[in-house]
């Protein structure tokens, strides 16, 4: 379904002068004869592009593991954005209310369908990758967070790059809600982050960790995001601010040059692509390990949704199996994979986001390691993310499915919860498609998941879409049903 506006039909100076002297002899005339206390709506323009109340009616669905990033996601939509500029709003924001899983040190990766191209998804791929030399005693990753999500919005945002930072920004100037979410993994973490004086400052009172419900503000974060709003995405990368990174790092125990972040870009790569059982669709997954897992495990339970456990090896099998050799993604589907497990892997967030055009976005994000390295870089309100090689990398895993006949979107699942997000995403697109619902079941333990789901597929069925947050989790499912 289109975007819908109201529209206002502009005026001339001299007729609006007119119009306004014509409606103060109108309001003299009735305060002779009348008790009339307030007179509004006679001259408003009501909202515009960019206005939030611009979309009525159906303006998409946007959900995240944290509630105040779903919401910013959820506004944008509302004020015209498409689920690109949604998703960006929402990644920024997640830096502020939750750095715990995701942060301008960090990083992620975001397939992105666009709707009624005839190319069908694109995968944007920037997960915290190893500096070239690690070194210090907490080696960190190259922050790649503001890269990725610049890149998504210039391939298919619509609204302007420096206003979808605007949420993010006046959350960490002015203060963001301690969330249900990020409470409980500062409660995980308890009091081991406070030896970061910047951390201590921030999240801890006395020793001890704010409980839900506490406001934080965070200065040098904001700062860092107005930043990126004035001076761009690049600033941070090859200017001012990446000097302040590289020359602070080395005070957060971590080692990063100039050229680290010089050559840090993000990669746009083809999904891999899996048919689907149903209607002639098709599924797409990251191109990464933790997608090719949920590829490899969707294939299992489109022929039985009941062999979980056979699902879940197979997905372990062939992430071990890229992560030890790598090759094609689609000649991986098709080879035995013995079982094997990954170990420990690190925390991750997901969110997914949908417009009433039927673009629609899926990402997943990690700080490499709950809280990353756990240090920040002083002055600059970064938390960095740990390098691959000193900890396990995550399993990053979205989907999206679509008709490629159509052209139109059909469902979006983010995963998360560390060895169980791959199970997680192809648990929940196969149950979406099969049921129609949203979250009919929870996904299997330790695995969580976000979902939007249109039966009747998009453009053209938003009655039939369906979106919801993990049960077990602390997030939000915001916009229209």
């Amino acid at each position: 379904m289109p975007q819908t506006y109201r529209i206002f039909e502009p005026r001339s100076k001299a007729k609006a002068l007119r119009a306004a002297l014509l409606g103060t002899a109108m309001l003299s005339a009735l305060a002779g004869c009348s008790a009339v206390d307030k007179v509004t709506g006679l001259f408003d323009r009501g909202p515009a592009p960019g206005e939030e109340g611009v979309v009525v009616g159906f303006v998409g669905n946007a959900v995240a593991d944290e509630p105040q990033a779903a919401l910013a996601a959820r506004n944008v939509l509302a004020t015209g954005g498409n689920a690109i500029d949604a998703a960006v709003a929402a990644g920024f924001t997640l830096t502020v209310s939750m750095p715990s899983r995701a942060g301008l040190g960090g990083g992620g990766a975001c397939l992105v369908f666009p709707a009624g191209a005839a190319t069908g998804p694109q995968a944007i791929v920037f997960p915290a990758a190893a500096p070239q030399s690690p070194a210090g005693d907490r080696p960190a990753s190259v922050p790649m967070m503001a890269r990725g999500l610049f890149a998504m919005h210039a391939r298919y945002g619509s609204q302007k790059f420096e206003s979808l930072l605007a949420p993010a920004e006046q959350a960490a100037r002015f203060g963001v809600v301690v969330s249900r979410a990020f409470s409980r993994d500062l409660s995980v973490v308890g009091r081991a982050f406070a030896a970061d004086p910047v951390a201590a400052a921030l999240f801890y009172r006395d020793g001890v960790a704010l409980p839900e419900g506490s406001r934080i503000v965070q200065p040098d974060l904001g700062s860092a995001l107005a930043q990126i709003r004035i001076a761009g995405a690049g600033d941070f990368y090859t200017g001012t601010y990446a000097r302040r990174l590289v020359e602070g790092a080395p005070q957060a125990g971590a080692a990063l040059t100039m050229d680290d972040l010089r050559t840090a870009l993000p990669r746009v790569l083809p999904p891999v692509i899996v048919p689907s059982r149903y209607n002639g669709d098709s599924v797409a997954f990251l191109p990464v390990d933790g997608g090719l897992a949920a590829a490899a495990a969707y294939q299992v339970l489109a022929r039985d949704p009941a062999a979980l456990e056979p699902a879940n090896a197979r997905a372990l099998g062939v992430a071990t199996r890229f992560r030890q050799q790598g090759g094609d993604a689609q000649a991986l589907l098709q080879a035995d994979a013995p079982a094997s497990g990954l170990g420990t892997l690190p925390a991750s967030t997901s969110l997914v986001t949908l417009d009433n055009a039927g673009n629609a976005v899926a990402c997943a994000f990690s700080m490499n390691n709950l809280f990353g390295t756990g240090r920040f870089v002083p002055g600059t309100g970064i938390l960095l993310a740990a390098a691959p090689g000193k900890m396990s990398t995550p399993l990053l895993s979205a989907a999206i499915a679509y008709n490629s006949n159509l052209h139109n979107f059909r469902a979006a699942v983010g995963g998360s919860g560390q060895s169980g997000a791959a199970l997680a995403t192809a648990v929940a697109m196969e149950r979406t498609l099969t049921t129609a619902k949203a979250m009919s079941q929870p996904v299997p333990e330790p695995g969580r998941a976000n979902v939007i789901g249109c039966s009747g597929y998009l453009p053209g069925k938003e009655g039939t879409c369906v979106a919801a947050t993990d049960p077990r989790g602390a997030g939000l499912s915001a916009g229209s049903n």
